[in-house]
């Protein structure tokens, strides 16, 4: 009998793990565990550790107070002071802006008429230490040691939340600061009212970057306030609101029966009224809005789901997913309302409102990667800026908070709209869309005028001739493709042949794309390909000829023609990767990192280049310099992006680059094959769809393309459509340590 119960128990003990086993084996995925939102807050790469959802319109982060480049995020890793958590950000730009809405806990009275001359003589900051901040997709914690109070944040699409919790017995009390500003940001007017015991509304006008910025806030705190003080200029304003340039108040709260306080803060550009219809409607329940927080960043990384041994690769990899659904962010309200730059109330029907659209940078991959993983987003950002195009009759450049910045060069709203509609992405009218985009290219702003006249923009007559020019061609290309599919025959003919505008500029003796002058024949001299000047008496944008002569991603084969051989050109493009990384002048831009040879994969005018040995007969070349770059200027420290994020571009760099394919021309549908990175990648697509990439023999020393099947049948091309990979499927690479320089080629490169 004895026997009998040990046999019973035994099989028991060996269901019960194997029902473990089952469910382990079953388990999903946790994506946002492999995050590290560290990653890119030190060096250039300014992003900000703090919490949003995908998308969101709030983005709660720590601020360190410094008005500095490297802190254009408001927050840099090499900081040990937090002055408060402010709930707008921007993720890796080149300039600073927003931080509005400024909270900081603290456990004394503060004395707000004190006018600080810098951050250190601000009376509310406190100290902190790395050891004791943790930040993860949805939520961020951090110990405040002057004050001895642990903040945590957590948000959803258009509420943030803040939990602080004091040392036991001390007072417990809230600092908002509307007046504060870092970099180019400036508070113009702000107000703050105590509406109830719970509750305190206002907003804050600002002028910088975005010059005509109005956000309005609602915040609602867990315990009634029960002294307060306000301020405005650093002067003590009686009663129970206040108004100015800078206004600011403390809070606070009793002690009795916890330590906790809880605050829930929403924002609008619209209204207060509108900022309460967006503020969540429940109670104060933090750690509910967390995991809701967790789990829809969790659905969002899984969208891909990549296989590989080797952990540090899936922290950068899904930290790449994570900073390339940051941004853009929300901007309309729940209602649909948003304010336009005019001070124009809109409403958004049947789409979402979206800005920070950073287009100059992100045509390039960020906005392509969005059609894979988000193409309902794409549409909303579409008609995002044919609504802006209804107010300024020009399609944006760079918008902030709907706000035109004009920063940077082309009308790179065109390719993004272009792309989204040759790959058969609805929601937007297609007819007026293109006569957004012709209309934009037909004006006369920002050099058109001399686009026009001479073919190319003389340098004599424009700073950056040479990106703009080139950079207007490929915009002319995708308005011709987008003429084309509409059936508008003469402006196809008309905008294809301005496209080829990169011909004047070219210069066959030296191999670079040079400043020409308006009598169109004397080029620009003294001539030193290495030598940059930032934004001012110079013809490259953020860099030299070097990297900004191999901008025809539209008509490559054409390109090569001009250099006179393949053999020249690739000759030349591997000499790009192999020159001296020393650039010359006295006004050398910043943005020139990420240094390999003369390419600078930190800004963005390299991040196609190395994938052009696909159409010059050397594809081994790409794969080669693609892994070159993927092992070398991407890491999982806080200075693990060579250069700014800018709003998800150099992380889409990296996730289409390990899955094996970029968009070399962001609108012709089609992806160069590089070198993937990791054993086996599952896209899931719209409607359930898959598509997997899987790399046999993938290795740090196996990046060489052997041989390739398309769901089972040989794959022999350098390219890949839009189409094959939204049919699903399965792309199988065999890789090896040694090149195989018969894979890929063309018909015309074996010749």
């Amino acid at each position: 009998m004895r026997d009998l119960k040990i046999a019973v128990l035994f099989l028991i003990l060996a269901s019960s793990c194997k029902l473990n086993e089952d469910k382990n084996k079953h388990k999903e995925p946790v994506f946002v565990n492999h995050v590290d939102p560290f990653i890119g807050t030190g060096g250039h790469g300014h992003t900000y550790p703090g919490v949003t959802v995908p998308f969101g319109m709030v983005q709660l982060s720590p601020d360190n107070g410094i008005s500095a480049w490297d802190w254009c995020s408001g927050y840099h890793y090499s900081d040990s002071v937090i002055v408060g958590f402010s709930h707008l950000h921007l993720s890796g730009t080149g300039i600073g802006d927003l931080a509005d809405i400024l909270l900081m806990p603290v456990s004394k009275k503060i004395d707000l008429t004190v006018n600080p001359a810098s951050r250190d003589e601000v009376p509310y900051k406190s100290s902190f230490s790395h050891a004791k901040e943790k930040a993860s997709p949805g939520y961020y914690q951090v110990f405040l040691s002057d004050s001895k109070v642990t903040a945590e944040l957590t948000a959803n699409q258009r509420t943030a939340y803040h939990k602080y919790t004091f040392s036991k017995g001390e007072p417990q009390a809230v600092i908002l600061d509307l007046g504060y500003a870092i970099n180019w940001d400036k508070a113009v007017k702000t107000a703050v009212s105590i509406e109830d015991k719970h509750t305190v509304s206002g907003y804050r006008y600002s002028t910088g970057w975005a010059k005509n910025q109005k956000v309005f806030f609602v915040a609602k705190f867990s315990k009634p306030i029960s002294e307060y003080f306000l301020a405005d200029n650093h002067k003590a304003v009686d009663g129970i609101a206040s108004e100015g340039e800078k206004t600011s108040a403390q809070f606070f709260f009793d002690t009795e029966n916890t330590e906790e306080l809880l605050v829930k803060v929403a924002v609008s550009s619209v209204s207060i009224a509108n900022a309460k219809d967006n503020l969540d409607s429940d109670d104060f329940d933090f750690d509910s809005v967390k995991k809701e927080a967790i789990n829809s960043w969790n659905t969002s990384l899984g969208k891909i789901e990549v296989e590989t041994p080797i952990d540090s690769l899936k922290t950068i990899f899904y930290t790449a997913m994570y900073h390339a659904q940051v941004a853009p962010v929300t901007y309309s309200d729940k209602n649909g309302q948003y304010r336009r730059e005019d001070d124009s109330i809109i409403t958004a029907k049947n789409y979402t409102a979206y800005s920070t659209l950073s287009l100059w940078d992100t045509f390039r991959a960020e906005n392509p990667l969005l059609t894979l993983l988000a193409p309902d987003k794409v549409s909303d950002i579409v008609n995002s800026m044919l609504a802006y195009y209804e107010t300024r009759k020009i399609l944006p450049v760079w918008t902030l908070s709907a706000n035109e910045t004009n920063t940077m060069t082309g009308y790179h709203s065109i390719p993004v709209i272009v792309d989204a509609y040759l790959k058969g992405i609805k929601g937007f009218n297609a007819q007026k869309a293109y006569e957004a985009m012709k209309a934009t290219m037909m004006q006369n702003e920002r050099g058109l005028n001399f686009y026009k006249q001479f073919g190319y923009i003389p340098y004599n007559l424009l700073d950056e001739s040479v990106t703009i020019t080139l950079e207007y061609a490929y915009d002319d290309w995708c308005v011709a493709q987008m003429a084309k599919a509409l059936g508008k025959e003469d402006d196809y003919n008309y905008f294809l042949n301005r496209s080829k505008a990169y011909q004047y500029l070219f210069d066959s003796k030296t191999g670079f794309m040079r400043g020409k002058s308006e009598d169109g024949k004397s080029w620009n001299e003294p001539f030193d390909p290495k030598h940059s000047n930032h934004r001012e008496h110079t013809d490259y944008t953020e860099g030299n000829a070097w990297q900004h002569s191999w901008f025809v991603p539209h008509n490559v084969d054409d390109f090569i023609k001009l250099h006179g051989s393949d053999a020249i050109f690739t000759k030349r493009l591997e000499k790009l990767f192999t020159e001296s990384s020393e650039i010359t002048g006295n006004n050398i831009s910043a943005d020139i990192s990420g240094l390999i040879g003369q390419y600078a994969h930190g800004n963005e005018p390299s991040h196609h280049i190395a994938y052009l040995f696909n159409k010059a007969g050397k594809p081994w070349r790409t794969q080669y310099w693609v892994r070159h770059i993927l092992d070398t200027q991407y890491n999982t420290t806080p200075d693990g992006l060579s250069g700014n994020e800018d709003c998800g571009q150099m992380s889409a760099w990296y996730i289409f680059s390990s899955l094996g394919f970029y968009p070399m021309n962001p609108a012709s549908g089609e992806y160069e094959i590089g070198s993937p990175i990791f054993e086996k990648a599952t896209i899931t697509l719209e409607g359930g769809k898959t598509f997997v990439i899987e790399a046999e023999n993938v290795s740090a020393a196996n990046f060489y393309i052997q041989s390739a099947t398309l769901n089972g049948k040989p794959f022999n091309q350098t390219t890949i459509s839009h189409k094959q990979i939204t049919q699903g499927g399965i792309l199988h690479f065999v890789m090896g340590p040694k090149p195989n320089e018969n894979w890929g080629l063309t018909i015309k490169n074996k010749k």
